[in-house]
């Protein structure tokens, strides 16, 4: 069995590599990325790496050569990551790929406002096109999105925030990686969406006195409407407006409970439960203060 990961000298893409290599050979592990010297400690491990870029799809082909499981880590190119990924699609095909697993987002419904629900929700309906069998990762938004958000809360006190009183059931990468590193190396996942959650589901009050606990100092949630979230992200963050409207359709989707569902799937899939945002945000203290 022959298991390809994309993007694997990503954040998420490195995690996976590292648990699937927990799991199975290293011989019959193939990472794809742009930048194959990020990757030279797995090849050291046994490991085979090849470059491959989704903008550059000649180079896809001979990237997923002789693979049987591919696991397809979407970009982070909003907006563009469609076409990249029905690249990357179509080449699996012609390798003759059996299986493709994709980290897809929570509810990529046609009703979810937040901009990258539809990029999901297309991929997937371009990779059940494709033939191949398929698994789709539905994962909760990573709670390691929180700790630039929580340092700079703790140094204004302001928790900044245009998700109202939406909750959102955040996952760390680490237990999405071990979940990916599950479904490559078993059998029995053909056809399933799984919804990959934490435990719990916070609504930004929850976050700031998770954050003022953690960090020692007073923390209280400003709740803003949409411009002043983009607003703020532009003066104080340096985003680029048009980024930063497009981040703040994932507050329009946590008010209107598109982030909330918790899952029990993380658990059924690993047999432990997944970290809890406190457990996350304590592991990168040093970080935060």
């Amino acid at each position: 069995m022959s298991i390809v990961i994309t993007g694997a000298s990503g954040q998420l893409g490195r995690l996976t590599a590292e648990a699937v290599l927990e799991r199975t050979d290293a011989s019959d592990v193939v990472l794809v990325t742009r930048r194959p010297e990020a990757l030279a400690d797995f090849a050291q491990r046994g490991a085979t790496v090849r470059p491959g870029d989704f903008d550059d799809p000649a180079s896809l082909p001979a990237a997923f050569a002789g693979g049987e499981r591919l696991l397809l880590i979407s970009t982070a190119d909003i907006g563009t990551r469609v076409a990249q990924h029905q690249a990357a699609i179509d080449a699996a095909a012609a390798a003759g790929v059996r299986s493709i697993a994709y980290t897809s987002i929570v509810n990529p419904s046609d009703s979810n406002p937040g901009t990258a629900a539809g990029e999901h929700r297309a991929t997937e309906e371009l990779i059940r096109a494709s033939g191949a069998e398929w698994t789709f990762l539905r994962n909760g938004i990573y709670a390691e999105m929180l700790i630039p958000a929580a340092a700079g809360a703790l140094a204004s006190g302001s928790l900044v925030t245009n998700e109202g009183e939406g909750r959102t059931s955040y996952i760390s990468r680490d237990d999405v990686a071990v979940a990916a590193a599950v479904i490559l190396t078993s059998d029995g996942h053909e056809g399933r969406a799984y919804d990959l959650t934490g435990p719990e589901a916070l609504a930004p009050r929850d976050i700031a006195t998770l954050v003022a606990e953690i960090g020692g100092r007073p923390v209280e949630p400003a709740l803003v409407d949409d411009d002043g979230w983009v607003a703020a992200m532009v003066q104080h963050a340096g985003m680029p407006e048009p980024m930063a409207r497009t981040y703040a359709t994932f507050g329009v989707a946590a008010r209107q409970g598109y982030a909330a569902a918790v899952s029990t799937t993380f658990g059924e899939l690993t047999g432990r439960e997944p970290r809890t945002v406190r457990e996350v945000l304590e592991a990168h203290r040093a970080g935060l203060v």
